[in-house]
């Protein structure tokens, strides 16, 4: 499915993209392809964007390319989640889709959760008479405990909705992992910034959102179970030598956004944050010291949003 929006519209609510970066893990990519299919309410596309893997992704996705239900997009390199999610949401909004459903291709969302979102969404929008920035899932372990790195950040008024009867709470970010999107937030907004590589890009977007137009919610009863193994929040004492590349792009991205849009002084105060906690962890020195270039590189490092408008 190519070139065309299925006919499968649900009432009142339009087409859904799914939009599903996927690199190097075709097990777990079944089984988020399994749960999707396995919706209450179906996405009426799943967008499968393969990030140049070498693990047999690509032939699988082009087993899969004549289903009426799937399009695949193969990126001639990794540009990491970041470029993935850009090069997803691009397409899906070229294909004409209402909604665009983000998740990474290790998040299996549960039956209801795409219905629960939409239901939400439009019946705030309803009673707000305005439109809502973006609606995501709660998210949760394998073992169904919360999951620590995927939980929104709640406004500090969050139970505003909660008391009115329905059953969502204000949220000012969310991460990729269950995050329903209306057509006009990359219209009017742009796209996540493929720049970022790695990390932040999901919080940089809906923070934008936050800030440019409104708050979004995370609806409670839609709930997305995220395979991501080790289940712990970032916490900078535990880099390795494994994971510092990915700690380096993360301290990259979110140094740069605090030094640009929240100041000096917000961006001091996670430098200090990430301090401490290597020096108290005793992290080797080279460690220290990659992760100190990648918090000053944030401070010239300013990348703006990509146009759906204009031409990849």
């Amino acid at each position: 499915m190519n070139q065309h929006v299925s006919a499968r519209v649900a009432p009142d609510h339009g087409t859904v993209a799914a939009v599903v970066v996927t690199y190097n893990r075709i097990e777990k990519l079944q089984r988020t392809i399994a749960s999707l299919r396995g919706c209450d309410r179906r996405p009426d596309n799943i967008i499968l964007v393969n990030n140049a893997s070498t693990d047999g992704t690509d032939a699988l996705l082009d087993s899969m390319a004549d289903d009426d239900d799937i399009t695949v997009l193969h990126l001639p390199e990794n540009v990491g989640g970041a470029g993935g999610f850009a090069a997803g949401l691009r397409h899906a909004w070229e294909l004409g889709h209402d909604w665009f459903w983000v998740m990474d291709d290790d998040c299996y969302p549960e039956p209801a959760s795409l219905s629960r979102l939409l239901e939400e969404h439009t019946d705030l929008e309803a009673y707000l008479k305005r439109p809502l920035s973006f609606s995501c899932s709660v998210v949760k372990a394998p073992d169904g405990s919360l999951c620590e790195m995927n939980e929104a950040v709640t406004m500090w008024d969050w139970p505003r909705y909660l008391v009115h009867g329905f059953n969502s709470v204000k949220v000012s970010e969310c991460t990729f992992v269950s995050v329903l999107l209306p057509r006009w937030t990359v219209e009017e907004h742009g796209l996540p910034l493929a720049e970022y590589f790695i990390w932040f890009d999901d919080k940089e977007f809906t923070k934008r959102l936050t800030r440019a137009a409104r708050p979004g919610v995370q609806v409670l009863d839609s709930q997305v179970v995220h395979d991501m193994g080790v289940n712990r929040g970032v916490n900078y004492g535990r880099i390795t030598e494994g994971d510092l590349w990915k700690f380096r792009y993360g301290a990259r991205n979110q140094a740069s956004y605090r030094w640009h849009y929240e100041g000096k002084w917000s961006y001091l105060t996670y430098v200090r944050r990430v301090v401490l906690q290597m020096r108290e962890a005793k992290l080797p020195r080279h460690i220290q010291r990659q992760m100190w270039k990648a918090l000053v590189t944030g401070i010239r490092f300013n990348p703006q949003p990509g146009r759906v408008q204009d031409r990849a």
